[in-house]
């Protein structure tokens, strides 16, 4: 790891360093941080973790399909898709090899209410989960979440569509007992309180410190990984990455990670580490402007390699 002064790191970074202690050290990841075990000869899938993904609605098949091919293709030994029986056909079609189940959906097409029970008893059965992408918004979606938080008992992944349910009531987070991390972009930081008025590190570490009990992922350039007073800022990555589906794929490979049994502070690291670096083998390959998420997926095996020691 490399340390940064909160100066330093606002110039590299293109933040401020309001109300920052000056010596406060940020800590900036180098692939060397990183060491991945390699796997026991004598080893099967349930050696390496079952990943639940929760997530899709109509109209949004690519979000859930991104994060189960991501996590399948970040060593999760099992990965189990749960999404709305509206994109049902849809998604099981695309993914490479998640079991996909279809849950009743509502209306307007959304994992209903009523799939609740179902999906907690997977969820008994799983070793980390993600719930959010492309999850949609409403009260059912509400319903879910708070659901989830309340019955997981793995390291829950709260993305997306299941931060906003989370708008005005973040008090929701203390009924989660399980290791819990939070992967918002700016504004959906700022639809859960936070605030960046004084910068982005400011605000993540303000956030952090009054949620001491879960990590804060939040996402942008030199993406920062927060947890009680604790940062560290991620040099990987660029504006190649600012597509949608993007964000899918980092909660994919975050769960993967978490569902091996990796610690939850190092799994976030790491997580976004190998994100940006598969972004930017994508882009040396596409270009700027012709990333599309799925380059991430295919580049994930090249940085994963250069891990594993």
């Amino acid at each position: 790891m490399k340390t940064l002064t909160p100066a330093l790191y606002a110039e590299k970074y293109h933040d401020t360093v309001k109300d920052l202690h000056a010596d406060l050290r940020l800590q900036e990841a180098e692939a060397g941080d990183y060491i991945l075990p390699r796997r026991r000869p004598v080893s099967h899938k349930c050696s390496y973790g079952r990943a639940l993904v929760i997530a899709g609605a109509r109209g949004y098949s690519g979000a859930p399909v991104l994060a189960a091919n991501a996590c399948e293709r970040s060593g999760a030994g099992l990965t189990h898709l749960m999404t709305p029986e509206s994109i049902y056909a849809i998604a099981a079609a695309r993914c490479d090899g998640a079991v996909v189940t279809p849950l009743p959906a509502n209306g307007r097409g959304s994992i209903s209410a009523e799939a609740l029970p179902q999906i907690l008893e997977q969820l008994q059965k799983a070793n980390a989960c993600v719930v959010g992408p492309g999850l949609g918004t409403g009260p059912d979606s509400q319903a879910l979440v708070k659901g989830i938080l309340r019955g997981a008992a793995c390291p829950l992944v709260l993305d997306a569509d299941a931060l906003t349910a989370l708008s005005g009531e973040t008090t929701l987070l203390l009924s989660c007992a399980a290791p819990l991390i939070l992967t918002p972009h700016e504004g959906e930081f700022k639809r859960l309180g936070g605030d960046l008025s004084g910068g982005r590190l400011h605000g993540a570490l303000a956030f952090t410190k009054e949620h001491p009990h879960l990590i804060l992922i939040l996402k942008g350039y030199g993406t920062l990984v927060c947890r009680g007073g604790e940062a560290a800022v991620n040099p990987t990555g660029g504006p190649a990455m600012a597509k949608g589906g993007a964000g899918d794929v980092l909660c994919g490979v975050l769960c993967a990670l978490l569902a091996q049994g990796f610690d939850p502070w190092f799994a976030a690291r790491c997580a976004v580490w190998l994100h940006g670096a598969a972004g930017d083998l994508a882009a040396a390959e596409t270009g700027e402007y012709s990333l599309a998420p799925s380059d991430l997926i295919r580049h994930l095996p090249a940085v994963f390699r250069k891990l594993i020691r």
